[in-house]
C-alpha cells in the first residue's frame, strides 16, 4: 500500500491504482470522458493544486531563491484547513490501499508534486519508490 507520485499523461504502473489529478485545470482538447483512457487521470482533485497566482511564481521560477519562494507559498497554500485535511486523509489512505497524485510537468524537481511529496511524507504517508 503506498502513493506514487506520477507525471500525469504517462503510461500506468500495473500497481499504481486510482490516478489523482491534483492540478488546477482539466487537460486541453481532452474529452472528460477520455481523462482516465488515456491516463491523465481518474479523479480531478485541483485542491492540492497550486492557486493560479502561486503556479505563475513556479512557471517564472529560474533560480533556486525564485524556486525557494514557490514553495514557501504554495506550502502556505497546503497548510490551510481544506488543503491540510486532505492531504491527511491521503496520508491516512496510504496504510490501507495503493494510488497516485500527480501533475503534467516533466521535471518533478520543478513541479509541485515534488513538495506535494514531501507534504505527503511529513504527514505520515507511505510512498512508493
Amino acid at each position: 500500500m503506498s502513493i506514487h507520485i506520477v507525471r500525469l499523461g504517462t503510461v500506468r504502473r500495473p500497481d499504481e491504482g486510482t490516478r489523482i489529478g491534483t492540478v488546477r485545470r482539466p487537460p486541453r482538447g481532452v474529452p472528460r470522458s477520455e481523462f482516465a483512457r488515456q491516463n491523465w487521470y481518474d479523479v480531478w482533485f485541483p485542491t492540492l493544486a497550486p492557486s493560479p497566482e502561486t503556479m505563475k511564481v513556479a512557471q517564472a521560477a529560474t533560480t533556486p531563491a525564485q524556486w525557494a519562494a514557490f514553495t514557501r507559498l504554495y506550502r502556505k497554500e497546503m497548510a490551510a484547513p481544506q488543503a491540510s485535511h486532505a492531504l491527511a486523509l491521503l496520508a491516512t489512505l496510504s496504510h490501507q490501499s495503493h494510488f497516485s497524485v500527480g501533475c503534467y510537468c516533466e521535471d518533478e524537481a520543478h513541479c509541485h508534486r515534488s513538495i506535494l511529496r514531501e507534504l505527503l511524507r511529513e504527514q505520515g504517508a507511505r510512498l512508493a519508490p
